[in-house]
């Protein structure tokens, strides 16, 4: 039982140390991202912090996987049991930096993204994450009814939308509406369903 606890514990850790690194990324941009900066943040001595994540890598590399277990995790809990139009409405809505929280993601996910171009300990996670939204966009469709002939087309538009969409609202100044993109996306999911 003790190792299970304090597995749990070097887990939240872990998590906590990850979270503190999104936070110093979305604010401070990349070349912050030190073992001073991300325990400062984290309320933790840097000692710590060596100890879950033992180099730069191994935290980046945690750190975009924790985002995208964020949105892993907020995709899941689309109830399965809706309309399959409201669901993949739905599914589209939580791949949106619609919220501050996302916001953040995104921001952390540029950031590492594009340190993974260069980082070859990286590559794999940016991968991870470039074929899970694959999957996401796929998902979208089946639940839309488009042919399996079309999906594979379909489901390169659509990623591309919703990263382009992204961009642009992460970008947006504080306060200004984000409305205008979900009716872009919705407007382009109709667009498929009625074709």
């Amino acid at each position: 039982m003790g190792l299970v606890a304090r597995s749990m514990d070097v887990d939240q850790r872990r998590r906590t140390v990850s979270e503190a690194a999104c936070r110093v990324l979305a604010r401070d941009g990349i070349g912050a991202l030190s073992v001073r900066n991300v325990a400062a943040e984290a309320g933790l001595p840097p000692s710590t912090v060596r100890y879950v994540f033992p180099t730069q890598s191994s935290m980046r590399e945690h750190t975009i996987t924790l985002v995208f277990d964020r949105t892993r995790e907020r995709v899941d809990a689309v109830p399965v049991d809706l309309p399959p139009r409201e669901r993949a409405h739905r599914i589209v809505l939580e791949l949106l930096p619609l919220d501050e929280e996302r916001v953040i993601e995104l921001d952390v996910y540029l950031a590492l993204g594009n340190a993974a171009l260069t980082d070859a300990e990286l590559r794999p996670a940016l991968d991870r994450v470039a074929a899970e939204m694959r999957e996401w966009s796929e998902e979208i469709l089946g639940l839309l009814g488009v042919p399996s002939a079309d999906v594979e087309y379909e489901a390169c538009r659509l990623h591309a939308l919703i990263d382009g969409l992204a961009m642009h609202v992460v970008r947006l100044a504080p306060g200004e509406p984000a409305a205008w993109a979900v009716d872009v996306l919705q407007r382009h999911l109709d667009g498929i369903v009625g074709a």
